[in-house]
């Protein structure tokens, strides 16, 4: 397989995955917002539906040795979530958000539970296909494919969305799921015998703590992404509240942001080798804290002034995203790919989720330009352990 076709095959699926992540995160809490739902509910809420992927590490291990493996080990899992995904999504078309939300999120929690299972099997076939002095540039791809995803079921959606409505946005999210699919479909996965020996999620986790400087990086990976989470999490409920309509927020957000974000993980994964993996986490990580913090002007800025704002903010964290993604990457073992990768993104999705979870209470209880410097703070804290911590084996 060429470096172009690695790219394509991977950026499709991680495009495939940001539509999800993208709907529930960006679009959902300003519906539900719309319809007088609480700033700490709607934050909850989505934390909430976010659980499937703080918990993918559970059955990961069983989707490493899984005795499926007719269309290839990894393959067979993500061409059945596929599937699954566009056919949930199609069904909640026919579900009124309005006359039976909880049905609603039930439906939406299904499809991520899909797709964070189809995020294992990619992530394994992602180690296993793309050589490390690729790892930078094809993490930046990542990412990249995984924010154009969020920029359709997000921004664009919302920009959209008083045309085409409930029905329409959940079709047109279930139809980019299958055009997502095609490559994989074409594709084929190169031979990779799962590991001899079975283990419980327990046992897996057991072994990997138990390398060499693997509690420390677990810890940065906790925190390295927390203060953002906190911060950016309300960031559309802020810009709501201060008059914009949900449009200008798409627009904003939607269509600027997660545009800057995406050129900033392909920058972030070019600067990897220049840079050093360890010195890119940092220098990235940096950026990022001061680009949150800066957030606290939001209410004093113009239209202009706060697109300025949201631009640096998602190019700083699309190159830190690159960057430790990468190295995330490099502490995965032979044989233990999708593993070893699923239980570090376990715990930045646990780290964030739960941050997301109490930001609403933050900003609620200190007002938006408090709440965004905290947030940039706890972002600058995380570089503490940035310092040191090191993956193991990387």
């Amino acid at each position: 397989m060429t470096r172009a076709d690695r790219a394509l095959l991977l950026g499709s699926l991680y495009l495939a995955q940001g539509l999800p992540y993208g709907f529930y995160t960006q679009a959902l809490p300003l519906l539900l917002r719309e319809q007088g739902v609480r700033v700490a509910y709607i934050t909850a809420i989505t934390a909430g539906l976010a659980l499937p992927w703080a918990f993918k590490f559970l059955w990961a291990p069983w989707l490493d040795r899984s005795p499926w493996t007719r269309f290839g080990r990894r393959r067979t899992w993500i061409l059945a979530m596929q599937a699954v995904s566009a056919l949930l999504l199609v069904g909640l078309a026919a579900v009124d958000l309005a006359q039976a939300p909880t049905l609603v999120m039930l439906g939406i929690l299904a499809v991520n539970l899909a797709a964070a299972t189809q995020d294992i099997a990619t992530d394994g076939l992602a180690v296993t296909l793309v050589p490390p002095a690729e790892r930078g540039l094809m993490n930046g791809l990542q990412v990249a494919g995984y924010r154009v995803g969020m920029v359709l079921a997000g921004g664009a959606l919302l920009m959209v969305y008083g045309t085409l409505g409930w029905t329409g946005s959940l079709l047109a999210l279930a139809g980019l799921t299958v055009l997502a699919s095609l490559p994989i479909l074409r594709a084929t996965e190169p031979p990779s015998p799962p590991p001899a020996a079975t283990r419980s999620p327990l046992q897996a986790l057991g072994a990997y703590v138990q390398q060499p400087g693997a509690l420390a990086w677990l810890g940065l990976l906790a925190v390295f992404k927390f203060g953002e989470a906190f911060g950016v999490s309300v960031l559309r409920l802020v810009l709501q509240e201060g008059g914009r309509s949900i449009e200008e927020i798409g627009w904003l957000l939607g269509t600027g942001g997660f545009s800057a974000g995406l050129v900033g993980a392909l920058l972030g994964g070019a600067l990897v080798n220049p840079l050093g993996r360890h010195r890119a986490v940092l220098v990235t990580g940096g950026l990022q804290a001061l680009a949150v913090a800066a957030y606290a002007m939001v209410p004093y800025l113009s239209d202009n002034g706060v697109l300025a704002l949201i631009l640096t903010e998602h190019l700083a964290s699309g190159m830190a995203s690159a960057a430790l993604f990468t190295r995330m990457m490099d502490a995965c073992r032979p044989g233990e790919e999708g593993s070893d990768y699923t239980l570090q993104a376990s715990v930045v999705v646990m780290a964030t989720g739960s941050a997301a979870a109490i930001s609403g209470l933050g900003l609620e209880g200190l007002g938006p330009s408090p709440h965004f410097l905290l947030a940039g703070a706890l972002s600058a804290l995380a570089l503490l352990p940035a310092l040191r911590a090191r993956p193991p084996g990387g």
